[in-house]
């Protein structure tokens, strides 16, 4: 999956009708609320050190769980690509990817690793057990990206 030039939007709405909220387990969940397949990077902070891993392909409106259990970390970054319209869910935070699926060790010197380097999003979730991320077409009300994720409800 190369990365695109196309800038699509992220927001989040936590009561869109398309995903009912059943008992939720603890976990990181993506939630794609466009009707095109969309690829996913995370990225977080093991003991050993920076991970990135993908990709997960998330079809238009279903969710998919990329960490399950409870969160051990406090801050997690997530990157997405529209497989379909070639557009991206990104942010100011560096860190690598792959073509093919990956788990790569570590967020430095991407290129000269043989990967690419990925802009992805930072989430704060307040070391909550629980998180998920909406991913969607419309742009937030002041025309900027709104990149927001929130505990499940």
């Amino acid at each position: 999956m190369r990365i695109r030039s196309a800038l699509a939007v992220l927001a989040l709405s936590v009561c869109f009708p398309l995903f009912s909220a059943t008992a939720a387990l603890a976990d990181f969940r993506v939630c794609n609320a466009t009707q095109s397949l969309v690829g996913v990077g995370i990225g977080y902070r093991a003991k050993a050190g920076w991970v990135t891993e993908g990709w997960w392909h998330i079809e238009g409106s279903t969710c998919k769980t990329l960490i399950e259990g409870p969160l051990s970390s406090r801050f997690y970054y997530l990157y997405a690509e529209d497989a379909e319209r070639g557009g991206r869910w990104d942010g100011p935070i560096n860190m690598c990817v792959a073509e093919k699926e990956f788990k790569i060790a570590g967020v430095n010197d991407c290129v000269a690793r043989g990967f690419q380097r990925a802009g992805f999003q930072e989430y704060d979730t307040g070391e909550q057990a629980s998180w998920m991320v909406q991913l969607t077409d419309e742009p937030a009300t002041d025309g900027a990206a709104a990149v927001t994720g929130t505990p499940p409800q």
